[in-house]
Parts: structure tokens; C-alpha cells; sequence
């Protein structure tokens, strides 16, 4: 496990060797200090303070009302805490329209938000952006498949890369994303077979949602992956509280899950 001493910070070195080593990856979405603590304590080795929160706290039926101070907020309730696991931020919706905005909102995330690494959405699309972020030192992982930023464009949450087309194109957006210099990919809602395919294709790590066993890391909204949720979840998520009692518990069981591949199962793949 990446920084087994949980006193060793996990390092992108320590995940991209995780790789390396065929070794899973166990993240989960977090947002604040006391979570924090339990997810660290149970061994988790990834955090993305995900702009999921603007739903499962905010109250938001989307992401899109997710605005920077919310998400430098929350980034900074977790890096307060965080000792241990490497923490990756979102850039929320409509703050990374233009190069120098992204970057001026990114150099926030991590001065103020204490982010090891930001996220943003789009592959091909996003081509400039990433590679002003990198010039400019800045970590960044790429999130391709669906796009919940773009979940009105798409037509709903709706799984991505069903058909050629499609699959060749999300390919296509890994592909760029690595070569433009992302140290890590997060692939959301596409088949199995595909988020497969493309983390046998990449030298950085793949952590995904809703994209089969294939990849090189999972990572469930915590909420979910609780039962702590008011709506029906998506076919990939499993309650991992109802089986084991306590939060504690189901975090552990969560990360033994990923480990030893027995998540996600059949029943959670597309």
C-alpha cells in the first residue's frame, strides 16, 4: 500500500508506481476534516474533493451552481486534516474558461485549498487548457467519459463510448490528455471493456467510476458508497455500511473490496 506508514504522505510517484506494481488504487470523494480522519485512519490512499458536494451537501440537483469558493473551502477542511492520503481538487464548472483563469483558479485551489493535484473535464476539447496548466507546474488529472459539467449537453447521466464512434473518440481524449501531460486519468460511466482497453494504453494512472475493474483505481462518492443517499444510486455503486455497522468498517471493507478486485463485481459494470 502506497505510504504504508500513515505517517508517509502518499506521493503521484507512490500511486504511479502503484501502477506499476498492478497494485488497486482505493480513493473516495471527502470533503471535510472528520471524514477525513476516518478515511486516513482506515488506510485510504486518494481523496477528490469532488464538486459532487454541491449534491450531496449544497443540496444542488447538479454541479454546475459549484463555485470556487465553495470548493477552496472544502479543499482546505481536508488538507487542514489530511496527513496521509494525496489529494486531488476539482475546478468547478465555468472557472476554467480561458487558460489564464484556469490557472489563476488552479494556483488557488492548491495556495489556499491545499490541493495536491486539480481535476477538470474534457479531453481533445480541453487541449489548451491542460497544457497551460502543465507549463505552467501545475499537477492535473484529467476526468474523461461522462461529464456531469457537461451533463446538459449529454442528455442526462448517461454511460459514454457505447458505440464506435464514441468509444474512439474518449480514447482519443486519454491519449492527449497523457501526451499533454497528465499525471492522472479519471474515466466515469463507460464499459468496462473500454476503461480497460484504455488503462492497458496509459503509463499514468486510471481511477474509475462506473468503468468496470479494469482500471488501475476506483473511487465511489462517499455518500454512496455509505447508503447515506436520498436518490437511487447508479448501477456501479454498492452500499458497503448496511453489511458491516459502522463507518469505520465500511470504509475498510471498501478499500479490502478494491484491493482484492472484488469491486466492483459484474453487477456494477456497464
Amino acid at each position: 500500500m502506497a505510504g504504508e506508514n500513515q505517517g508517509s504522505p502518499v506521493t503521484l510517484s507512490d500511486l504511479q508506481a502503484m501502477k506499476r506494481q498492478g497494485e488497486k488504487i482505493a480513493c473516495l470523494t471527502c470533503y471535510d476534516a472528520t471524514f477525513t480522519r476516518v478515511l486516513e485512519s482506515a488506510g485510504i490512499e486518494l481523496f477528490i474533493v469532488g464538486d459532487s458536494l454541491g449534491m450531496v451537501l449544497m443540496g444542488y440537483e447538479s454541479t454546475l451552481p459549484v463555485s470556487m469558493d465553495d470548493m477552496v473551502y472544502h479543499a482546505a477542511n481536508v488538507a487542514r486534516a489530511g496527513q496521509h492520503a494525496y489529494r486531488i481538487v476539482d475546478l468547478p464548472c465555468r472557472s476554467y474558461e480561458t487558460p489564464g483563469q484556469a490557472l489563476a483558479n488552479a494556483r488557488r485551489l492548491m495556495d489556499k485549498g491545499g490541493a495536491d493535484m486539480v481535476k477538470l473535464e474534457g479531453g481533445v476539447a480541453q487541449l489548451a487548457i491542460v497544457e497551460h496548466l502543465v507549463r505552467h507546474d501545475i499537477p492535473f488529472c484529467g476526468h474523461i467519459g461522462l461529464l456531469p459539467q457537461s451533463v446538459e449537453e449529454l442528455g442526462g447521466y448517461r454511460v459514454q463510448g457505447r458505440d464506435e464512434a464514441g468509444a474512439r473518440a474518449i480514447m482519443e481524449d486519454a491519449r492527449v490528455l497523457q501526451e499533454a501531460g497528465a499525471g492522472m486519468l479519471v474515466m466515469e460511466c463507460i464499459p468496462a471493456v473500454l476503461a480497460t482497453t484504455i488503462t492497458q494504453s496509459l503509463g499514468i494512472p486510471t481511477i474509475g467510476i462506473g468503468a468496470g475493474p479494469g482500471c488501475d483505481g476506483q473511487v465511489l462518492v462517499l455518500y454512496d458508497m455509505l447508503g447515506i443517499i436520498s436518490h437511487k444510486p447508479p448501477q456501479f455503486v454498492k452500499d458497503f455500511l448496511c453489511d458491516t455497522g459502522n463507518v469505520a468498517a465500511a470504509v475498510a471493507a471498501y478499500i479490502k473490496a478494491v484491493k482484492d478486485g472484488s469491486y466492483p463485481g459484474p453487477e456494477h459494470r456497464y
